[in-house]
């Protein structure tokens, strides 16, 4: 039987469909369609723009899933080239807390006609799971690149250090206003905050319950979506 030839652009396109099948592009993309469909349907019915703000978190939401796709097409690209990820690898890092923080989205529930309270619900659910969705994609690809370069142990040590950062995140975002890009514009007034809330602990007890919270949350979804044998790390 005569072995079919492909044209190269063919094959060129199969193994890009691959790649963005194997870091879950694809269920992420019907994760926001279905947040833009629920938004769009609510602005329709009450030519309103209430829960606006759900659009910017879910952008925020995206940008270290896409900080963690570029990483990874960097380091298949270029396996041994580490320092190349820096760049993409801190994006993601400092963007990360923004995807679970959509949870704490929930606390703008309230009952606003004529739209029932169950369609609002459903509408804040949706963006929160495009988040969590989001974030442990993100986590995933970034660890399964940590594991690529140095061993599977260091790898989980760099997975839960990142899931307690974005705790610590989502309280300094929901509760001091922090963003992610203040790490850059005012470095010393965020850290502040942080190191006065670490060296008070017990004083600080709310700074450490969200945090606990949020970071048990969200690793115990990490572990609940990426082990067993229904998922393959690529």
């Amino acid at each position: 039987m005569e072995e079919i030839t492909y044209p190269r652009w063919v094959k060129v396109l199969y193994q890009e469909h691959l790649f963005l099948a194997g870091q879950g592009v694809y269920p992420a993309v019907l994760c926001t369609a279905l947040c833009l469909g629920l938004f769009a349907a609510r602005a329709y019915m009450t030519h309103t723009w209430t829960f606006y703000f759900l659009l910017w978190n879910l952008f925020l939401a995206w940008v270290p899933y896409l900080g963690s796709l570029w990483a990874m097409r960097l380091h298949k690209k270029h396996p041994k080239w580490w320092w190349a990820l820096l760049i993409p690898g801190m994006l993601c890092i400092a963007f990360f807390p923004n995807a679970p923080y959509i949870i704490t989205d929930f606390l703008h529930l309230a009952h606003r006609p004529p739209i029932p309270l169950w369609y609002d619900i459903g509408l804040i659910t949706s963006f929160a799971w495009t988040g969590i969705v989001l974030a442990i994609y993100a986590l995933r690809i970034m660890q399964e690149i940590v594991k690529n370069l140095t061993n599977p142990v260091i790898s989980w040590a760099f997975a839960l250090m990142i899931v307690a950062l974005s705790g610590l995140g989502i309280y300094l975002g929901r509760f001091l206003r922090w963003n992610s890009w203040d790490l850059v514009v005012q470095p010393k007034a965020v850290l502040y905050d942080i190191a006065i809330r670490l060296r008070h602990p017990l004083g600080n007890l709310q700074t450490v319950g969200v945090t606990l919270l949020f970071s048990t949350l969200l690793f115990t979804c990490y572990l609940a979506l990426t082990a067993g044998p229904f998922t393959k790390q690529s």
